[in-house]
């Protein structure tokens, strides 16, 4: 391998493309000779890929690498099984997925990599660089349209994230989207300082944050009034506020 090349395919890198090829084949043959299989449909599997992410992140917080590999495999079910069901409504297959992803992932990160996809000669990019240009990327993907990455957030424009906020999702949980949003807008250079005032001082670590948050959805409970609706709401015109 070259100072300025992409990694060749190593004997590892042969095993995977082996197995992800096996894998591929068996997703097939079931496809083919299994009834509950061949009545999967995207639909009916979303519920799965939901159910899926939730326990690879339990395996996460508690479980052993054998547990974590297991439910990495369970996510990596649902997308070959999407890709399969596309392939065969002869919209794209597996590999159009990955070689839309590295794509992605070499205009995204310019620090790292040319255009054509060999590697820089020197990586002095910062942090705070590298997500600039990410946003920047995306912003441009979007604008132009060249991608199925800008198809994606052009939708969120019109269901209703705007400016920042384009491409994120409006089904993640209330919290996760919350602090999604705060951080796209500090990336914008809006004022998300925190009030003062909201938060008891001091609050030096997330179990102390947690605590808090719990104490706020009890009161919430105790008031009959929905946490998560509220939040979701607030998120919204938070949201709208900054989003043009």
């Amino acid at each position: 391998m070259t100072a300025n090349s992409v990694p060749e395919i190593n004997g590892r890198a042969s095993s995977t493309t082996v197995e992800l090829a096996r894998l591929v084949d068996v997703v097939g043959a079931l496809r083919e000779h299994c009834p509950w299989t061949a009545a999967l449909t995207h639909e009916s599997l979303i519920s799965y890929l939901v159910e899926e992410s939730h326990e690879f992140i339990e395996a996460l917080e508690t479980g052993s690498s054998a547990e974590i590999s297991g439910e990495l495999g369970d996510i990596l079910l649902q997308v070959v099984l999407h890709a399969r069901l596309a392939q065969e409504a002869g919209e794209f297959d597996l590999a159009d997925v990955a070689r839309g992803l590295s794509e992605k992932m070499i205009r995204r990160s310019p620090h790292v990599f040319h255009p054509d996809g060999t590697l820089q000669e020197s990586f002095p990019a910062t942090l705070a660089e590298i997500e600039e240009t990410w946003e920047r990327v995306k912003a441009q993907e979007r604008a132009g349209g060249d991608s199925a990455e800008a198809g994606s957030g052009s939708a969120y424009v019109s269901g209703g994230a705007a400016g920042p906020f384009a491409g994120i999702p409006r089904t993640l949980p209330a919290l996760a989207m919350a602090q999604k949003s705060v951080e796209r807008a500090r990336r914008a250079g809006f004022d998300v300082q925190e009030p003062e005032g909201i938060l008891p001082s001091p609050i030096e670590s997330e179990e102390e944050l947690g605590k808090v948050l719990f104490d706020v959805v009890r009161g919430a409970h105790e008031r009959g009034l929905d946490a998560e609706r509220a939040l979701r709401l607030a998120v919204q015109n938070f949201q709208a506020l900054h989003g043009r």
